[in-house]
């Protein structure tokens, strides 16, 4: 089975909310939510990918500096093995705009468990909600 690798960021707002984005129709695991982030490419870094990513999809600047590592996913699909750093960043410029079709929800992390998210990102939405 392929490991595929994902990175992805939970982008923290000064009032401590965190930013889901919701997977657009036509793409697998269409109107579910989950953290921003993408694909990591070949020679690229997960937190290159992040930058890269954080451009492309809702139009705001950050430095990898600016990403800290939190935590991990691990988790088989039926065509591919997920793995998934998930990084906290805190720091960005810009206002994130819904670049790719996708909705855009801010929301408080005693609540991030009312949206349906994929399966490997479920286990880590307890994680945050303890650590914010």
């Amino acid at each position: 089975m392929k490991t595929l690798l994902v990175a992805a960021v939970a982008l923290v707002d000064a009032d401590g909310r965190v930013l889901l984005a919701q997977r657009p129709p036509g793409k697998s695991m269409a109107g579910l939510w989950e953290f921003p982030g993408g694909k990591v490419h070949e020679g690229e870094t997960p937190e290159a990918a992040l930058v890269r990513e954080l451009k492309e999809e809702l139009g705001i600047d950050t430095a990898e500096s600016c990403l800290a590592p939190f935590a991990f996913a691990s988790h088989g699909y039926e065509a591919f093995h997920l793995l998934m750093p998930l990084f906290v960043c805190r720091v960005w410029k810009g206002t994130p705009q819904p670049l790719e079709g996708q909705q855009l929800a801010w929301v408080r992390p005693n609540r991030m468990g009312d949206y349906p998210m994929p399966p490997a990102d479920i286990p880590l939405v307890a994680l945050l909600r303890d650590l914010l």
